[in-house]
């Protein structure tokens, strides 16, 4: 069965079609493009991952903060921990993650205002960057890799170990059909994917313009 065979009141297939605008939004961009092709310096795709590093890392302090709430913990998986595998990026780049782009602050910040405590915010949070990750990322990140000649160190980032993308991706969207919001809390959530698609496209158009 596929997404479009899934019955139109499930909170995945309602999620994917109201946010495939803010989703398309975020694919064109254009930074993730010229990266992709190879048109950009090999250090605008490690000011990338320098940003991923800060936004993983709030993120995954959430993760730890929610593993045991019975509405998030669920969601709460250590094969998709990317922080790890950007640190090693980022020392093979020869980066440090010193100070984020003020969207990526900004980013970070609204992750510390609802995903530590929230479980619609964090779900929110972790849908947009995980679930683009296993999609949208199984393709860049090849891309990037052959541009930049990365055979493994520097873009391990895009490499989940153990994890079937396509598997995993269907297990998680069973997992947003059984979540039991109440309307609130699901008109927050629905709220907070696009927020998080915003500040997505808010680090990327700054990337953009600092590498233009």
């Amino acid at each position: 069965m596929t997404l479009a065979d899934l019955p139109t009141d499930r909170l995945s297939v309602r999620l994917r079609t109201g946010t495939r605008g803010d989703h398309d939004a975020a694919q064109g961009s254009g930074f993730l493009d010229r990266l992709a092709e190879g048109s950009l310096p090999r250090e605008a795709y490690a000011d990338l991952a320098v940003q991923h590093y800060f936004i993983y890392e709030t993120l995954e302090g959430a993760a730890v903060a929610m593993a045991a709430d019975p509405v998030a913990g669920p969601f709460v998986f250590p094969a998709l921990t990317r922080l790890p595998a950007l640190a090693a990026d980022l020392a093979f780049l020869g980066h440090e993650p010193v100070e984020p782009l003020p969207a990526t602050h900004a980013y970070c910040e609204r992750l510390r205002e609802v995903a530590f405590d929230e479980p619609w915010g964090f779900i929110a949070h972790h849908y947009t960057r995980y679930l683009g990750d296993l999609s949208g990322g199984q393709y860049l990140g090849p891309a990037i890799a052959k541009a930049y000649g990365l055979d493994g160190p520097g873009h391990h980032f895009f490499v989940f170990e153990g994890v079937q993308p396509p598997a995993f991706r269907t297990r998680y969207r069973e997992l947003l059909d059984e979540l039991c919001f109440t309307p609130a809390d699901e008109e927050c959530f629905l709220a907070e994917v696009t927020e998080a698609y915003r500040l997505n496209i808010a680090v990327l158009a700054e990337l953009k313009e600092r590498w233009a």
